[in-house]
C-alpha cells in the first residue's frame, strides 16, 4: 500500500494518462467533422494540455528530492528513451507494415523517431541530473534555467543542411518538425519548475496549505486564467504552436496545471479513499506500463480506423480502450512477478 503522503502525485499521474488516452484517440480516430467541432476542441483542451506538462512537473520535483546516484538516474533516462523508441516500433507496427509491403507509400522514419513524452522524460532526467550536480539547490539558478530552457527554441537557428541524421537528431531537442511533439527545449521546464517547486516547497512549506489556503489560491489562479483564456487557447489549438511554444505561454500552463492539481487535491482530500481515486491512484502507479499499453492499442487500431470515427463510437473505443488498458497492465504485473 502506497503511503499517503505519496497518494496525490500517483492520483495526479493517473488522471493525467487518463485525460491522455483521451486525447490520443480523438487525434488519431475522430473523424475531421468532429475534430474541427468548436465543442470537441474545449473538451481536447481541457483533456489535454495540463497533461503532459503535469508529468514532467511530477518527474522533476521527485528528482529535487531523489538521492539516487548520478549514475542510476542516467541509466534510468537512456532506458526511457530505450522504451520511447521501442514504443514507436510497437505503436506503428501495423503502419509499418503496410509501408514495407507497399502497401502504403509514406516516409517512415516520423513514425520510427517521432518525439514522443518517454523521450522527453529520458532526455529531461539525464540533463536535470547533471545541472543538479553542478548548480545543486540554488533557486535563482534554476529559476533562469526555467527561463532559458522555456525560451531559447525561439531563437535558435533553423537547420537547413541536408544531413538526413542531423534533422532526426535535432529534432529531440528542438525544431518545428511534425513529429518533433515534445522537444527538450521548450519542455524541459517543466521538469524544472517541478524542481523549483521542490524547492519552495521546502523552504515554504507549500504542500502543508490547509484547505481554505488552496481555495485562495485556486480564486487567485482562475482570475488571470480566465482573462488570458483566449490566448492561451489560441495556442492550444495549433499543433506546432503548442509543441513548440514560448516561455510566456509555459507559465501560462504552469498556472494551468497548478490550478488543476490544488483542485483535484481539494476534492482527494474527503474522496482519496472511494473507488475512482483508488483508481486512479492504481494506474499513477503504473503509469508509464499504462502509457505504453494504450499506444500500443491507439495506434495500431488507429491505422485501421484513422480518423474515421464519430460521437458515440468515439466514446464506446475510449471504454474500450481503458478496459483492455487495464488488463493488459494487470497481465503485465502478473508475467512480471512469474519471471522474478
Amino acid at each position: 500500500m502506497v503511503k499517503k503522503r505519496f497518494a496525490l502525485p500517483d492520483i495526479l499521474k493517473g488522471i493525467a494518462v487518463v485525460r491522455m488516452v483521451l486525447v490520443h484517440l480523438f487525434e488519431v480516430f475522430a473523424s475531421p467533422e468532429i475534430s474541427s467541432n468548436p465543442l470537441n476542441n474545449l473538451l481536447l483542451f481541457l483533456a489535454g494540455p495540463p497533461g503532459a506538462a503535469l508529468f514532467m512537473v511530477i518527474m522533476g520535483y521527485f528528482l529535487a528530492e531523489s538521492g539516487k546516484a548520478l549514475g542510476q538516474l542516467v541509466y534510468r533516462g537512456f532506458k526511457l528513451i530505450a522504451w520511447g523508441l521501442l514504443l514507436n516500433l510497437g505503436l506503428n507496427l501495423h503502419l509499418l507494415i503496410l509501408i514495407v509491403t507497399a502497401q502504403v507509400e509514406m516516409n517512415p522514419w516520423p513514425s520510427v523517431f517521432g518525439v514522443d513524452i518517454l523521450f522527453l522524460a529520458g532526455f529531461g532526467m539525464i540533463l536535470i541530473s547533471l545541472v543538479k550536480r553542478l548548480i545543486k539547490n540554488r533557486l535563482n539558478y534554476w529559476v533562469v534555467l526555467f527561463v532559458v530552457v522555456s525560451g531559447i527554441g525561439n531563437f535558435l537557428p533553423a537547420y537547413e543542411g541536408q544531413q538526413v541524421l542531423l534533422v532526426y537528431l535535432r529534432a529531440f531537442f528542438v525544431g518545428n518538425a511534425s513529429w518533433s511533439y515534445f522537444p527538450v527545449f521548450p519542455w524541459m521546464a517543466y521538469p524544472v519548475a517541478g524542481y523549483i517547486f521542490y524547492l519552495l516547497d521546502k523552504q515554504y512549506k507549500l504542500s502543508d496549505f490547509t484547505s481554505k489556503g488552496l481555495v485562495y489560491i485556486a480564486v487567485a489562479l482562475a482570475i488571470p486564467l480566465a482573462a488570458t483564456f483566449r490566448q492561451g487557447f489560441s495556442v492550444v489549438m495549433v499543433q506546432s504552436d503548442y509543441y513548440h511554444h514560448s516561455t510566456l505561454f509555459s507559465i501560462w500552463l504552469l498556472a494551468v496545471v497548478a490550478l488543476w492539481v490544488i483542485l483535484i487535491r481539494l476534492l482527494s482530500m474527503k474522496h482519496e479513499n472511494n473507488f475512482l481515486f483508488s483508481w486512479f491512484q492504481w494506474i499513477g502507479q503504473r503509469v508509464t506500463n499504462f502509457y505504453v499499453i494504450q499506444w500500443l492499442l491507439i495506434g495500431n487500431i488507429g491505422t485501421w480506423l484513422y480518423q474515421s470515427q464519430n460521437g458515440w463510437s468515439l466514446m464506446l473505443w475510449f471504454a474500450a480502450i481503458l478496459l483492455f488498458t487495464n488488463l493488459g497492465v494487470l497481465a503485465w504485473q502478473f508475467l512480471n512477478r512469474r519471471l522474478s
